[in-house]
């Protein structure tokens, strides 16, 4: 078979990539859009290519040989965005996953590696293929090598052999480097001749045939100026021509025989892709396990049918099966102890047929250690069983001790502290659709390995917890949020499925309307849920500009049209009716999919193990993310009612928490006073930044202030900001530097946070919830840069998240002492919703504020604000 070699351009792939998509992040912060178009090039190239030979060119620094010859060369060029320098690593990552070689050179650039590596396999006959957005390369075109141009993003791809150039240029290959010396490359600072286009060039090295030849013919050349200017600036002609000449013969220490095409590792692509959190491209390697191997170690067990109080002691480590994700209502497989008595299974069965044992499981004195407590609790309230007396919960130390692992499987933790008797649940079950429960046999032994795991992991997180002064985080805080979150699961919130089913008429109305106006606009009727249809519209039909293209035709992605907006009146309408139709798809069908036909409540899953920074997370349906910024969004939670007739919904949420915490982490003397005195704090960042008094501030201002005091939570950039306001990233850092001047103790804050995270190697929250930082001293600058940023905003995002944490226990606690009947149904972010009778309101009004804005004592007030109403939507 003939040897086929792709060179991929790093640095030029990896900015289309990172400008063609919208800046994305995963669930953990990390910005991952540049990686996944990366991704989506690297499997594509692959795919359709099957090279023989592959490898990827880097820029090793800013300065190489070219700035020896001319200061200026790239002069001008702008700082790479922080956001994309931090994908660099993952990105380095991915290739090391696909095992495909990685080079780059000091001194040289990326186009010299390619062009060398081209030409030594040019020489051998092979076919080569090179993957660049930078046309510099197409001087490398011959017989053997090919361009394969990424046009626009990474998707549209012009692939040039010497006939395409010809075709485009009207000038061969050899003559594109005289071309570019005549009219030099504003990109790379590469001067040319001033007034000299691609046209002027073209024209004169059609007539001449090279630069030196023109420049020996100036006699022969047509126009004053033009003469002029070729004879005053021949130098710079000359210069630009060698600066854009790649260097076919670089001292290059990789051969082609290093480079050969591997097998690529399959369980790191998986890893990696699981860590971003590129679901759809997970899905091309994920497979599920086949049938489960039996675990060899031998644990012994009983099978116990009769209950007896013997086996019942205190200091249990229990297990409480249920497979489902969603264990709302699910079938409970079996029960496992472990205790001095001995390890047990008890299958459902026994286990609620012995009034003995649902006394034990209810008995508040008895302790007892398990592994997911609100899970637990919950599919044993389904069944009418309070469960009571969980003091410890493996899955909750484990994620407390290190929240960067983002697997906290039973036999994951058991590993990691040297327990290897334990199996993963995917192991025994398989996962997703290949799912399946094997012989009780089985189950029981998996479920005795957990039970026994369990406690012995007990002592060992125990330990660990107590050095790192986490104990009371476990156990005052964590430990009690989870019995009030399994409360306010198993509680539900009533949805009325009549007015889902109301809004999702007039929402069907609205798209029929939009949909007739689109086919009015358009001139024609279409399938306007198909993007070939719907390109072949926009771009062919109505000859909009081409932004980019997909494998299948035109991309009619919402970036592309957000484009296109001013371009045509008919892209609002085509924006607005992908919003509703996924309102509708998602909140309107969606919630209704998911009523409990016996409570004709939504039970949600809180996941309070999910985010680094503490937060909790809501699925199954998520009810922290209904939409808010379309009134038809808002409008959803007019469906949220009360589960009692005459009843109201009361909504409680914390005023500008983060920014708060962040006076008080920071000890800024201005934020502290301007929150004392109850100043809106972004128009007193505005005053402060802008040097305005009060009555001077627009609303521009207060808008740009707004997006900078939220923006230094995140550790915003230069880039981010200017894309988030729509500014320069000159505007923005002036922006950004005015308010550090402003506000001192913030700038000493961010400083000193990341002094301290590197010393520690972690940074706490104002509960001591810790948030460990592997790369805060790396030699490499975009992780070190990335754990930086994370370093500033752990500590004012997780204190925020524990806070109303803490409010929510107290709160559970003040419902009862006070006797009302008032409910806590869900939590939105800095929000809490109740539902109560409306006799009980005007003691809400005081209770709520006083737990609310007492649970922790800062330097500045906490501030409560609540509304109420028939329906959530009218508790705002």
């Amino acid at each position: 078979m003939k040897n086929k070699l792709v060179l991929i351009d790093g640095n030029s792939i990896l900015y289309r990539a990172f400008f063609a998509l919208p800046l994305l992040t995963n669930s953990k912060g990390v910005y991952t859009n540049a990686v996944y178009g990366f991704a989506q090039m690297l499997l594509k190239v692959v795919d359709e290519e099957n090279p023989s030979h592959i490898l990827v060119a880097f820029d090793a620094s800013s300065k190489t040989f070219r700035h020896e010859k001319y200061e200026d060369y790239k002069g001008g060029r702008q700082k790479t965005p922080p956001e994309l320098s931090e994908q660099i690593p993952y990105v380095h990552e991915l290739l090391d996953a696909f095992k495909i070689p990685r080079y780059e050179l000091e001194l040289y650039e990326a186009d010299d590696i390619i062009g060398t590596l081209s030409k030594q396999a040019e020489e051998g006959g092979w076919e080569v293929k090179i993957i660049s957005g930078d046309k510099d390369l197409l001087q490398l075109v011959s017989d053997h090598v090919t361009l394969h141009f990424t046009r626009r993003g990474i998707s549209e791809i012009d692939a040039y052999d010497p006939k395409a150039v010809e075709e485009e240029y009207g000038i061969n290959t050899s003559q594109l480097i005289d071309m570019m010396g005549l009219m030099g490359d504003p990109s790379d600072n590469i001067p040319g001749i001033p007034g000299v286009g691609e046209k002027t060039a073209i024209k004169l090295l059609k007539q001449f045939g090279t630069l030196e030849n023109v420049m020996n013919s100036l006699d022969e050349v047509s126009g004053k100026k033009l003469k002029e200017n070729l004879e005053t600036h021949r130098d710079l002609a000359f210069i630009s021509k060698e600066l854009v000449t790649i260097d076919r013969d670089s001292p290059i220490e990789i051969s082609l025989q290093d480079i050969t095409f591997q097998e690529r590792d399959h369980e790191a692509i998986v890893r990696l892709f699981s860590d971003l959190e590129f679901k759809t491209l997970l899905k091309r390697f994920d497979h599920q396990n086949e049938d489960t191997e039996p675990f060899e170690e031998d644990v012994a067990f009983t099978t116990v049918r009769n209950i007896t109080d013997d086996i019942l002691v205190d200091e249990t480590a229990l297990i409480v099966e249920v497979v489902n994700d969603n264990y709302h209502d699910a079938d409970i497989l079996g029960i496992a102890l472990v205790n001095k008595t001995g390890n047990y299974f008890i299958s459902t069965t026994d286990a609620f047929a012995s009034s003995t044992f649902v006394n034990w499981l209810e008995d508040e004195s008895k302790q007892k250690w398990t592994f997911d407590a609100k899970r637990a609790e919950v599919a044993l309230g389904w069944k009418g069983i309070r469960l009571r007396g969980l003091t410890f919960d493996v899955l909750i130390a484990a994620y407390l001790l290190n929240t960067i692992e983002g697997r906290h499987d039973i036999a994951e933790v058991a590993n990691r502290e040297n327990l290897h008797f334990v199996q993963s649940d995917e192991q025994v079950y398989g996962k997703g659709a290949k799912r399946k429960v094997p012989k009780q046999a089985i189950v029981a032994e998996h479920l005795v390995r957990k039970a026994k795991a369990v406690y012995e992991l007990n002592s060992i997180l125990s330990e660990k917890l107590t050095e790192n002064e986490q104990t009371e985080l476990l156990h005052e805080l964590e430990m009690p949020l989870s019995h009030v979150l399994a409360k306010m699961e198993l509680r539900g919130i009533r949805v009325n499925g009549e007015r889902l089913k109301e809004m999702g008429g007039e929402l069907e109305k609205r798209l029929s309307s939009i949909e007739q106006e689109v086919y009015k606009l358009a001139g024609v009727e279409f399938n306007l849920n198909s993007p070939k249809q719907l390109g072949e519209v926009l771009f062919e039909k109505l000859n909009l500009p081409v932004i980019k293209k997909t494998k299948t035709g035109y991309s009619t992605s919402a970036d592309v049209l957000e484009k296109l907006e001013s371009q045509h009146e008919i892209i609002p309408y085509i924006l607005m009716y992908r919003q509703l139709g996924k309102l509708y798809s998602t909140y309107i069908e969606g919630l209704l999919k998911v009523i409990n036909e016996q409570t004709g409540k939504i039970h949600t899953s809180f996941n309070q193990v999910l985010t680094q920074t503490g937060r909790l997370s809501s699925t199954e349906p998520n009810l922290q993310n209904i939409p808010i910024r379309l009134e038809e969004g808002r409008k959803i939670r007019e469906a949220f009612v009360p589960s009692q007739p005459d009843w109201v919904i009361f909504a409680a949420d914390y005023s500008q928490i983060e920014l708060r915490v962040l006076a008080h982490i920071a000890k800024d003397e201005k934020l502290i006073q301007a929150f004392k005195d109850n100043m809106d704090i972004h128009t007193k960042t505005a005053m402060d930044v802008f040097h305005v008094h009060a009555d001077e501030v627009t609303a521009l201002m207060r808008r740009h202030a707004k997006a900078v005091n939220f923006g230094i939570i995140y550790g915003i950039s230069d880039y981010g900001l200017s894309q988030s306001l729509g500014i320069t990233r000159k505007e923005a850092g002036e922006f950004i530097e005015r308010y550090l001047q402003s506000y001192p103790g913030v700038k000493q804050y961010m400083d000193e946070i990341v002094k301290k995270a590197k010393q520690d190697g972690y940074v706490s929250t104002l509960l001591h919830r810790r948030r460990y930082l592997p790369n805060i001293k790396s030699r490499n600058f975009n992780l070190r840069s990335f754990a930086e940023r994370t370093a500033m905003n752990t500590p004012i995002q997780g204190s925020a998240a524990d806070i109303i944490k803490k409010a929510m226990i107290e709160m559970e606690q003040r419902l009862q002492e006070e006797k009302l009947k008032t409910n806590m149904l869900i939590q939105v972010h800095d929000e809490l919703i109740f539902e109560a009778p409306k006799d009980e309101i005007e003691t809400l009004k005081i209770i709520v504020p006083e737990v609310m804005e007492n649970t922790i004592a800062l330097e500045v007030p906490l501030k409560v604000d609540y509304s109420y109403g028939p329906t959530w939507y009218d508790a705002k």
